[in-house]
């Protein structure tokens, strides 16, 4: 780890590439290099018959140029200090503040690369990075860049927990305008904290947990540290939203009843015949002296 002192004079800590991930990267990027200046030096050659040779070999020169300084500035410019070697070993290049690399500090490692790794095979920027406390090579020293690993190891995997004096205050807060990249930016802090220094928690913490407590309501309670503020805010968000998983996961099961079952349909057997029984036939009308009696 090294630290960097941003335009604002905040500290931060960054990771500085080893040796030998920098060492892997260049010789992906020379492999790359070399091959496409094999493909265009063939190609070139297949037009040798009906092209000047003069201009033949300006054209060499031209491509050579593009693809041992162009490539590396290029990539770098535009993915903001990656080639295809750094790429693939996570690393990245940046300016001494921590800041973006910009075109120009590109172009002189892109130049001094030439030197360094084509005409003298590496030697100078292998004495200049082992001399230097941040493995800057000539191009780096030059440019006023370093080199940095994105690839942090990975994290204990601790869960970010309630502190019990703020449980209940933390039940009672308005979470629903907290926007995502703001709760990422404080899940980060948390589980970087124990690797930075106190005044880099302080700084930090203070202005992460200044940014969620507006979008956050009620106030904090008086005295609380900004990590623990920061703990019980993003632990309650964590709770109410398995709450809200678990009930849309119940609403969504289907309603078990005796007759179904969870599963392809399957039909039902008939129900056994029953005979229904005759109603009773109608009593014949009885005869009386003035004739025939309804039926009772």
């Amino acid at each position: 780890m090294s630290e960097v002192v941003t335009g604002d004079a905040v500290v931060v800590e960054v990771r500085i590439a080893q040796m030998p991930s920098r060492a892997l990267a260049i010789v992906i990027d020379m492999a790359v290099q070399f091959t496409v200046l094999i493909a265009a030096y063939a190609i070139l050659g297949a037009f040798s018959v009906i092209s000047d040779s003069a201009m033949l070999g300006a054209a060499m020169i031209v491509f050579m140029v593009l693809v041992l300084v162009g490539y590396p500035v290029i990539f770098e410019s535009l993915t903001r200090g990656r080639s295809l070697g750094k790429l693939a070993l996570g690393l990245r290049v940046v300016s001494d503040d921590g800041s973006p690399e910009r075109f120009r500090q590109a172009l002189f490692r892109g130049l001094a690369g030439v030197v360094e790794f084509w005409m003298l095979s590496g030697a100078p920027a292998l004495i200049a990075s082992l001399v230097s406390q941040r493995g800057k090579r000539l191009g780096d020293v030059f440019a006023g860049t370093i080199v940095i690993s994105d690839r942090a190891p990975r994290e204990s995997g601790q869960l970010i927990v309630m502190p019990p004096p703020l449980a209940a205050w933390a039940a009672t807060l308005e979470l629903s305008q907290l926007p995502d990249e703001v709760a990422q930016a404080a899940r980060q802090y948390l589980s970087r904290w124990h690797d930075l220094s106190p005044q880099v928690q302080h700084e930090m913490g203070v202005r992460i947990a200044t940014q969620v407590a507006s979008f956050v309501s009620p106030a904090a309670p008086a005295g609380v540290p900004p990590h623990a503020y920061l703990s019980a805010v993003l632990a309650e968000r964590r709770r109410r939203e398995q709450v809200r998983f678990a009930q849309r996961a119940a609403n969504g099961r289907p309603p078990q009843t005796p007759y179904t079952q969870p599963g392809p349909y399957q039909p039902q057997p008939p129900a056994p015949y029953q005979p229904q029984p005759r109603p009773p036939a109608p009593e014949p009308p009885r005869a009386t002296p003035g004739g025939f009696a309804p039926p009772q």
